[in-house]
């Protein structure tokens, strides 16, 4: 019998706030977190909004010289993984902390510092650029500065796959649990991409990125006819994931299971689904097999729901193809509606979104839901959350470069032991 992993603690860094409850409070309100963009100035630009984290602050967490040698990505990282062994009662010391890994992913990584160093090395030359770019910009760096402020020593890396990064993490953090080579893991995601190149970027391939900027916390508006692209986010969510036996040990609150896994790949567009979702469905199955669940056990699924005309289409019709006319009776949403598209980050989001939703029994909304479109006919819980018993909820996650994944949570109760 392979080994139950369960989670134990959580962190986050979002548009909707600088923590779990915050952040979870404003999703259940339909509070949207997106808005112009302060972080430069937009005014050659297309799209103008963006969903930023407010009030955060690294001199709150960080000295001065080191916070100006972390990327925001990182920063945020940290942060949220410290929550999360916060949350979590996890007391690390000698004795534990070569059992205790980080899978931390992103997108991009640190691309603001990246184009920092880019503008710097053409107005003033090679001799200017920082000796800490290189660190300050790669992918690995987040789950590598939070295991040296929270000194653990199992393995650790990052995943990288697109917008599929954070329940990739999750999934695989989860696996290296079931393989006995860590008894804790720290599993998340972390993005901060609103800089201007990456926008621009994003901007270039108009069928992508909403330029709503009259209107911003109406701009995301999944499944919804009028829907015209997602919007950019950022932040960071970390989740504490430990073997069932590993948590009773110690007497930690579960707060949920995670009990299915899928991945899978399109292979059939660098950047859009197959209009038929294929490769989303297979992702389902392979999670529902994984958990040893039937479609119609799943009683909430928290869509990719990008905002986007193709994904919500294509995820529409993966969840038919794999729940039949169960998908009619399951409820669907996409917090994207509030959040923006956190890229790397979504899916450790969305999962602390699940995880709360179990624990509460509550499901959050898809606001700005208000003109139905036909090929998108199921319960997408609009404008308001709504109270329902759960015991498992799945969620979706899909990637430029075809990238699936899928992850299903379950009910647990009480404390352990």
């Amino acid at each position: 019998m392979r080994k139950r992993v369960v989670i134990t603690g959580l962190g986050a860094i979002s548009p909707l706030g600088l923590n779990v409850d915050d952040s979870w409070q404003a999703a259940l309100s339909g509070t949207s977190g997106v808005g112009l963009i302060s972080h430069f100035d937009t005014s050659d630009f297309k799209t103008k909004i963006g969903a930023e984290v407010k009030g955060f602050d690294p001199k709150d967490h960080f000295e001065h010289r080191e916070a100006r040698r972390l990327d925001r990505v990182s920063q945020m990282a940290v942060v949220a993984a410290k929550q999360a062994v916060e949350h979590a009662q996890l007391e690390i010391n000698d004795e534990n902390r070569s059992s205790i890994g980080a899978i931390i992913g992103s997108g991009i990584g640190g691309i603001g510092t990246l184009q920092d160093q880019i503008r710097l090395y053409e107005k003033s030359g090679p001799g200017r650029i920082s000796p800490f770019l290189i660190p300050m910009m790669l992918v690995d760096t987040p789950g590598g500065i939070l295991a040296i402020h929270l000194k653990i020593q199992g393995s650790n890396m990052a995943i990288v796959t697109a917008c599929a990064t954070g329940t990739n993490a999750i999934g695989e953090g989860t696996e290296a649990i079931r393989r006995g080579q860590v008894d804790v893991m720290l599993a998340g995601g972390s993005e901060a991409a609103l800089v201007p190149i990456a926008v621009a970027g994003m901007d270039s391939m108009t069928a992508l990125i909403s330029t709503s900027n009259d209107d911003p916390q109406s701009a995301s508006k999944p499944f919804d006819k009028e829907r015209n692209g997602f919007v950019m986010g950022e932040g960071s969510a970390v989740m504490v994931l430990e073997s069932l036996e590993h948590a009773e040990a110690r007497g930690a609150t579960i707060l949920a299971e995670v009990s299915g896994y899928g991945s899978t790949n399109d292979a059939h567009h660098i950047s859009a689904p197959a209009e038929n979702g294929r490769g989303a469905a297979d992702s389902m199955r392979m999670a529902l097999e994984n958990a040893d669940l039937e479609p119609e056990s799943i009683d909430y699924i928290n869509a990719h729901g990008t905002s986007t005309h193709l994904n919500d289409k294509s995820e529409t019709a993966a969840i038919k193809t794999v729940f039949g006319e169960a998908a009619y009776d399951t409820p669907i949403s996409s917090t994207k509606s509030m959040t923006g598209h956190l890229m790397g980050a979504s899916g450790a989001l969305e999962g602390m979104f699940c995880t709360m939703a179990l624990v509460d029994d509550i499901m959050p909304p898809t606001i700005n839901h208000r003109n139905p479109d036909p090929e998108c006919d199921l319960d997408y819980v609009p404008n308001k959350a709504r109270k329902k018993k759960l015991n498992h909820v799945m969620s979706n996650s899909f990637g430029f470069g075809g990238h699936n994944a899928t992850i299903i949570l379950s009910k647990m109760n009480g404390a352990a032991g």
